[in-house]
């Protein structure tokens, strides 16, 4: 690869850093806002629900413009509208100016995370494809990891509206960044012969038809059960953890060890999803995932004992966020990359939306941390069943390149 084109990769992993520290801000914030606004805990599920929403709606409407227009215009005003809009929740002082500005902040990020992953992959060398992307999203559950460790720290200097100032100045910045190293134009595959056909004029109809149906299936599946665990987890942890016995500042900083955890889980599957057989790999994550929270649910609360395991569950949440759009080029050519990815965030979010909303009813209901945690190893396992499916939805690529050979 170039210089330029690392360079490039560098400031993209930039935007993921700045969405996983944008995800753990409301998470973090939730527990202290009680005392601060007078507003319980329980009371935000719709509230953490409304990113994915926005998520899905701009993964699906915008997103798949780059395909046609380019990358780079999406990025940067996606990046540039995300850094404002986190800057204007921290003005929001009742659940319906939080969903508001959280629905908004999504919405943008959803136009511009889809055309990330697919720039990510076309400046990567086609070998080492998944791991590229894979490293740039690592940046996600490096944000986490950052906003959980410096949390107390950020409040201290700025209260909890520090948590929103720090994402949303970083986008602004980045945003300008992004305009000057980033190329302009569209995606050389913009030209193919497909773009002749009817569906080209909406993309990701062709996702729903035959012969990309079963394949985008299997993936948006895959992505939307692991989707329902890391917004459970990183919308509740930091508030189910003090049930268990830790303060809020150490809530905050095993969530952001456990978040740290998933870089080296993510790159380590990336690896063996580019150089091993794609299904048992990802049924090698999931079923650790799924371990792992089931052991929590059968043992007594323990800070060393549930931080390991966190670690493993919480990590490989994050991984998979990682891992998933890279295994996404391999199912997909080029043309519909992010058509695809953006179609995936929007039917993972159905599944996401699950997320937060069941964590509120669960508190309300004072499920014990334990059983809390343990309910995660219900979407991990299934991961694992549909990892089955892998191996059958790779063939689909194969064929329609045998095809226009």
């Amino acid at each position: 690869m170039t210089n330029s084109r690392i360079v490039a990769l560098i400031f993209l992993g930039g935007v993921f850093i700045m969405e996983g520290f944008d995800i753990a801000a409301m998470g973090i914030a939730v527990p202290r806002l009680e005392e601060a606004l007078g507003i319980a805990p329980a009371s935000f599920g719709w509230v953490l629900t409304g990113i994915l929403v926005g998520l899905g709606v701009g993964g699906a409407t915008l997103a798949p413009l780059g395909d046609r227009f380019g990358r780079r215009a999406l990025i940067v005003a996606g990046c540039l509208a995300t850094g404002l809009f986190t800057i204007a929740t921290a003005t929001a002082d009742d659940t319906t100016m939080f969903l508001v500005w959280r629905f908004l902040t999504g919405f943008a990020l959803g136009a511009c995370l889809p055309n990330v992953s697919a720039l990510s992959s076309e400046l990567a060398p086609e070998r080492l494809r998944a791991t590229v992307m894979a490293v740039v999203s690592a940046g996600i559950p490096l944000g986490l990891s950052i906003a959980g460790v410096l949390a107390p720290e950020v409040i201290a200097a700025w209260g909890w509206q520090g948590l929103f100032y720090v994402p949303g100045g970083f986008a602004v910045l980045l945003a300008g960044v992004l305009w000057l190293v980033l190329e302009g134009g569209a995606p050389a595959s913009a030209a193919s012969k497909e773009d002749a056909a009817p569906a080209a004029k909406l993309p990701q109809l062709v996702l729903f038809a035959r012969p990309w149906a079963f394949p985008f299936a299997v993936f948006a599946t895959m992505l939307g059960l692991n989707a329902l665990n890391l917004y459970l987890l990183n919308s509740w942890l930091p508030t189910v953890l003090p049930q268990a016995g830790l303060s809020l500042d150490d809530a905050a900083r095993v969530a952001g060890v456990a978040n740290l955890a998933g870089l080296g889980i993510g790159i380590g599957f990336s690896l063996l999803l580019d150089n091993w057989k794609k299904g048992p790999a990802l049924m090698l994550m999931f079923g650790a995932m799924a371990a792992s929270f089931t052991a929590i649910a059968l043992t007594a609360p323990d800070q060393t004992r549930w931080t390991l395991l966190l670690m493993v569950g919480v990590g490989g949440a994050n991984a998979g966020g990682m891992v998933l759009p890279g295994l996404a080029a391999h199912l997909f050519p080029a043309r519909l990359l992010s058509s695809a990815v953006g179609m995936g965030v929007l039917v993972a979010r159905l599944g996401a939306f699950a997320g937060p909303p069941l964590g509120a009813a669960m508190l309300a209901a004072e499920v014990p941390a334990r059983v809390f945690l343990g309910v995660a190893a219900i979407p991990a396992f299934a991961c694992v069943v549909v990892a089955l499916l892998v191996a059958r939805a790779l063939l689909v690529k194969e064929r329609v390149a045998a095809d226009e050979a």
